[in-house]
């Protein structure tokens, strides 16, 4: 046990370069498609660290929350857009459990179905509002709220969608903002890079976690 009982602390951020000392090539290769993934292209530095944020949210990891709310901030981000970013995230976070109750339903009535991700599924979502319906439409309320209009318009917060949805691995979220933000005029280039910081975000997370791993084995 941690003498004073704390699992996560700021200033254990300087262990990350022990990690790639042990294996430089790894480390040295991750982090060059870090930085290319969150450079200007398509979509600018400062909406990727915006996106960043949200991703981190999503994968948990309070280092890279740490990191690139920073970058954020030295980028001109305020405040609000943050908050809206982190509420896009928890939108995509509740609404992938909320696709996934479809599962659930067809597991429960023993549909047959080899193929359990299926565009009809979606259809279902409907039925979920007969069993839970102030829930079902708080929870509609909610993620119409956090996806209008603000700080952040809703053409980047589909981008924050669309790489969010990527991480909680939900083909139902993936298919729905992919369109929706077509429908914005969204690139494929756009589109691509958006899914290339939610990808450097979740493996970065696994790498900043193994600053965890370097203070467990040495307890």
């Amino acid at each position: 046990m941690l003498a004073n009982d704390s699992l996560y602390q700021k200033s254990k951020i300087r262990r990350i370069g022990e990690l790639g000392k042990s294996a430089a090539e790894a480390n040295k290769t991750f982090f060059a498609f870090d930085k290319a993934a969150l450079a200007d292209g398509a979509i600018t530095e400062r909406t990727k660290e915006i996106i960043a944020v949200a991703c981190a949210h999503v994968t948990g990891c309070p280092y890279c929350i740490e990191i690139h709310v920073g970058n954020a901030k030295k980028l001109g981000v305020s405040k609000e857009e943050i908050t809206e970013a982190v509420l896009v995230a928890t939108a995509l976070k509740a609404g992938s459990a909320f696709a996934h109750g479809t599962h659930a339903l067809n597991a429960y009535e023993e549909v047959e179905a080899d193929n359990l991700y299926q565009a009809a599924n979606m259809k279902k979502m409907t039925e979920l509002k007969d069993y839970a319906p102030d829930a079902v439409k708080g929870f509609f309320g909610f993620d119409e709220a956090a996806m209008k209009d603000g700080a952040i318009n809703k053409k980047d917060k589909e981008l924050i969608a669309v790489a969010v949805a990527h991480i909680t691995g939900c083909a139902y979220c993936i298919d729905i903002h992919t369109k929706n933000a077509k429908r914005l005029g969204i690139t494929k280039e756009e589109l691509v890079e958006s899914i290339f910081v939610a990808t450097a975000l979740k493996a970065g997370s696994a790498l900043a976690h193994g600053i965890n791993a370097l203070n467990a084995y040495d307890e």
